[in-house]
């Protein structure tokens, strides 16, 4: 780890409230050469209304003007960072489905940007933008600062996920216990109770015992919800 890294990694994963962290994650994005800096962060359950929160720098307009346009969810580069991991560049063909949001965005500065997502082991995926108002990304400055921007993103998830990850995720402090975890797996491989009992060697009535416990405490409405949430989170 060079020197730059070390300087800010302890900064920023010192900070506990993510107003602060955005504050000094902007801070090493203009140190970088952009203007503008933007995360948001997408829980993994419920997978049929996920959380999501949204914080940046942009112009306080433009940050309305988004949502009251619902422009989340035309977004190409949200589009892009649910798919893949791979950092993108910002530009008319990238846009070319949402011509709208585009003109918009530059109407209110936003001319040149990069984003690259993450994904953590509870299933938490996250979107670091970094844009600014004039000069285009150069081959150049690409090779230069990729790594760190790259870095960057890694250690905002990290920061981020540790500031909102207990608001936003289910309360799983009583962990599952071995057992229940092994019936969760099975159960979500397709197999009954029966079967499961006849895999471990327990009677039908002590895997239900243990799934019904994994339920509860997961907060789920069944065992196929358990052990999907449990999936999802991590856990299995």
């Amino acid at each position: 780890m060079d020197s730059w890294q070390e300087d800010r990694l302890h900064l920023l994963l010192t900070i506990d409230n993510e107003r602060e962290l955005l504050d000094k994650l902007s801070s090493v994005a203009c140190g970088l050469g952009f203007d503008y800096c933007a995360y948001g962060l997408r829980t993994p359950v419920p997978l049929s209304r996920p959380q999501i929160i949204m914080l940046n720098n942009y112009p306080l307009d433009w940050q309305a003007r988004y949502q009251e346009k619902g422009y989340l969810a035309i977004d190409p580069t949200v589009d892009h960072g649910a798919r893949s991991s791979l950092p993108l560049i910002w530009s008319d063909e990238l846009f070319a489905s949402a011509r709208e949001l585009w003109e918009e965005a530059r109407s209110f500065g936003l001319h040149f940007g990069w984003a690259q997502s993450s994904r953590d082991a509870q299933g938490m995926g996250g979107l670091l933008t970094l844009a600014r108002s004039d000069e285009p990304l150069s081959d150049a400055e690409l090779r230069d600062k990729s790594a760190k921007m790259s870095w960057l993103t890694q250690i905002a998830h990290i920061g981020m996920s540790r500031c909102l990850g207990s608001r936003l995720l289910p309360d799983t402090e009583g962990r599952l216990t071995e057992r229940e975890l092994t019936v969760l797996r099975w159960t979500a491989d397709g197999k009954t109770s029966g079967e499961v009992s006849t895999i471990l060697g327990i009677s039908e009535r002590t895997v239900n015992f243990h799934i019904n416990h994994a339920v509860e405490k997961l907060g789920a409405a069944n065992k196929l919800a358990a052990a999907v949430k449990a999936a999802v989170l991590g856990m299995l």
